[in-house]
């Protein structure tokens, strides 16, 4: 028995040692620089390769698959406002078209002239900004549109964003535009004060936009009369009162309010929404059959 014990403790101890001996050489395979892998490394790879692709790969199609779901649902929660802009945009254009119609009918029973019926028609032109000068007494830029292209002198010019100015000098191929940054009521030269009016507001708003001021970037709208409903963050635009000014060009925010010399009247400073820089194309915009 004790014999028998004794051979049991030996076979332990040599498998122990053959165990040992396989791990070191294992290791020393493993920490060797070689170009190629021994067998039990490509083994063990290839087995946990294997095991990741059976586990990972419908893992990652179960993830696309709630990505897809999740894609659809936004997709479908679009689809539902695009239908509601659509219809929308059907009625207005339907209520647009029932309007003009009325409008139409009203100028003939009331016998508009024809410059009447064109009063509110405006034509728009690209234009290419040829060169500009910011000098505080000569802000103005050149256009690459000139009388051959129909431009005339007082016709406005606008941004994307907002009016920009009018036209001062026009020759064959190419036009002058005095900027709303070149505005002084006491400057008979500057450009012409602005009739303007507030978005919402038309009929019970009312002023002139007469200068800007150098310093603060900002545009001065006086003459606004007692109890005017004017307020900060109106967007105030043209209001086409003496068709200088085409009716409805941005100008710009109201910034504040503040009351007059007298009491009498308002004044307010109005953020202008064109800014008076980089520009590359410009808009010209101009009235069909304008009487001059």
């Amino acid at each position: 028995m004790l014999k028998l014990f004794k051979l049991f403790n030996n076979k332990r101890l040599f498998i122990l040692l053959i165990t040992l001996v396989m791990f070191i050489v294992v290791m020393g395979f493993s920490l060797g620089t070689r170009k190629s892998l021994s067998w039990p490394e490509n083994f063990l790879r290839d087995t946990t390769g294997f095991v990741q692709n059976l586990f990972y790969k419908p893992a990652g199609y179960v993830a696309g698959l709630f990505q897809d779901i999740r894609e659809l649902s936004e997709l479908a929660e679009e689809n539902k406002r695009l239908k509601i802009l659509a219809a929308q945009y059907t009625i207005d254009k339907a209520n647009y078209n029932f309007i003009k119609s009325r409008y139409e009918d009203l100028q003939e029973q009331l016998h508009f002239t024809k410059a009447q019926k064109e009063l509110y028609k405006y034509t728009y032109t690209n234009a290419q900004v040829l060169s500009l000068t910011t000098e505080p007494s000569n802000s103005t830029l050149v256009i690459d549109l000139g009388s051959s292209d129909g431009m005339k002198p007082n016709m406005s010019v606008i941004s994307v964003d907002g009016l920009v100015g009018v036209i001062s000098k026009v020759s064959n191929f190419t036009s002058t535009v005095k900027l709303m940054t070149m505005m002084d009521v006491n400057d008979p030269n500057s450009q012409p004060p602005i009739a303007a009016t507030a978005i919402g507001k038309e009929g019970k708003t009312f002023g002139m936009i007469e200068s800007y001021d150098q310093e603060t970037g900002m545009l001065k709208m006086n003459k606004i009369p007692q109890g005017d409903p004017i307020a900060v963050k109106d967007t105030i635009v043209t209001s086409g009162i003496g068709r200088l000014y085409p009716q409805g060009l941005t100008i710009g925010t109201v910034m504040s309010v503040e009351e007059g010399q007298f009491g009498l009247t308002s004044t307010a400073i109005i953020k202008p929404s064109a800014e008076f820089q980089d520009w590359k194309l410009l808009i010209v915009v101009s009235q069909e059959e304008r009487a001059e």
